[in-house]
């Protein structure tokens, strides 16, 4: 059997998983939700339960994923072994598979649009407007042309393996992510209007916490890290033993909460400069404007507004969008690829066209339906699956892997685990509080 890949370098894990985290709904879900929910105060609490909850549960990923060095089902069926129901780990793992898999079909959607906004930026800046009104137009035609680059730039990356493409493609990108985020910051924090945005922003006013901003920022910090669907369970696959896991972990934790954060600092001030040149920013219940409707129509009124530069803002602030979401859906369609690979024997480029152009196609079929499927899929995905494995996956650890094994897969790369901090929490939270919140966060989104 061929040696299975791992990266290279810590620094290489480090930005695929954060890159993995890092997508569009961080960049636009978490600074909206904090402007909703109380300005600085939700940033607080959430950055309290970045480590209380999304670490844990990452910790959880990382762990199963390191020790069983394979894909999401046959990890999660070696350690039922231990409890004699195999077929119970198979099922999660398929479950698992299936969600990404949804995921993915409706993320490159999304990602298309992006680029689609990004390619109008591009020749408006050249000077050609002619094609405009078909790029940020809702037609079938734009959506599959997008929807086909992005899911080709994807396979692309996947396709060249875990050394020579999520990781040389995370290692390039997310800099140039990071770049580009403080590049817009520095220019919006110089308008008009900037300042009231910074001022919700960083100010908190600790009155406006109650339930149910905590619940909205345990939600936050949880789905932020792409936890849930495998993804840190794979990643966590191509680790070497000698790496220290709750280190990594950590590190991960603080760079992806640090970089929402660094977003919240763009997408906060420039929605109030966009309230600064007219645009109407709140919705009629009172509500800040966010998702798709911020990032379609908020943001582009604003880069209009700015004239000859707002050009060059929209080209940079799209790219950076797109980023975002390459980073994210390429450890989204790892997760069923590693499976093909390991379980059909499948060269990598095979598997990668196989599965791609099966998610393609579930793509496909929503874009036809896309009134009766597109908000179905999200929800089934995210509001429903994504918190039922995520609670699965820590009772994994916490109740059906034998803790000695549990103990034993940490002290590789750490040989004092059982004597640290880290050990003396993490199992028993991660057996009783990690489940407890995210079943607390599940039952407030069922009730809406």
């Amino acid at each position: 059997m061929a040696s299975r890949e791992q990266f290279s370098s810590k620094t290489g894990f480090v930005m695929a998983a954060a890159g993995s985290a890092i997508g569009l709904g961080n960049i636009w879900g978490f600074p909206t939700q904090t402007a909703s929910n109380g300005g600085a105060a939700f940033v607080v609490v959430y950055f309290i339960l970045a480590y209380c909850l999304a670490y844990p549960a990452l910790m959880a990923e990382l762990v199963i994923g390191r020790h069983s060095k394979s894909n999401i089902v046959s990890a999660l069926k070696g350690i039922s072994g231990d409890v004699g129901q195999p077929w119970f780990g198979v099922a999660v793992g398929v479950y698992g598979i299936i969600v990404a898999s949804l995921i993915l079909s409706f993320y490159a959607i999304v990602a298309g649009w992006m680029l689609s906004y990004l390619g109008e930026s591009t020749l408006n800046i050249v000077g050609i407007t002619e094609y405009n009104s078909w790029l940020t137009g809702f037609s079938f035609d734009r959506n599959l042309v997008f929807l086909t680059i992005f899911m080709a730039l994807t396979m692309f990356v996947i396709s060249r393996g875990v050394t020579a493409g999520i990781e040389r493609w995370s290692t390039r990108l997310m800099p140039l992510l990071f770049v580009l985020l403080i590049a817009l910051i520095i220019y919006v924090l110089t308008q008009d209007g900037a300042k009231e945005g910074l001022k919700v922003y960083l100010l908190p006013d600790f009155s406006q916490i109650n339930p149910k901003l905590v619940l909205d920022a345990m939600g936050q910090a949880f789905f932020s890290m792409s936890l849930g669907v495998g993804t840190m369970l794979i990643y966590g696959s191509y680790l070497s033993e000698k790496e220290n896991l709750p280190k990594l972990g950590a590190i991960v934790t603080f760079t992806d909460s640090s970089i929402a954060f660094i977003a919240g600092l763009l997408i906060i001030p420039a929605i109030y400069v966009a309230k600064e040149y007219g645009t109407t920013i709140f919705t009629d219940s009172g509500s800040l404007i966010a998702g798709p409707d911020l990032i379609f129509q908020v943001l582009p009124t604003l880069f209009e507004s700015m004239g000859s530069v707002g050009v060059f803002v929209a080209f940079a602030f799209f790219l950076l969008m797109s980023i975002a979401a390459l980073t994210s859906s390429i450890s989204m369609l790892e997760v069923p690829v590693s499976l093909t690979t390991e379980e059909t024997g499948a060269s990598r480029p095979k598997a990668t066209l196989l599965i791609g152009s099966a998610i393609f196609v579930i793509s496909i079929v929503i874009l036809l339906n896309f009134d009766a499927l597109f908000g179905l899929v999200i929800n089934f995905t995210t509001v429903y699956s994504q918190p039922i494995l995520g609670i699965m996956l820590c009772l994994f650890v916490g109740w059906i892997w034998h803790r000695n094994h549990v103990l034993n897969a940490i002290k590789s790369g750490m040989n004092d685990a059982e004597n640290t901090m880290f050990w003396k929490v993490w199992p028993y939270y991660v057996r009783f509080i990690c489940p407890v919140l995210i079943l607390a966060n599940f039952v407030q989104s069922l009730r809406g």
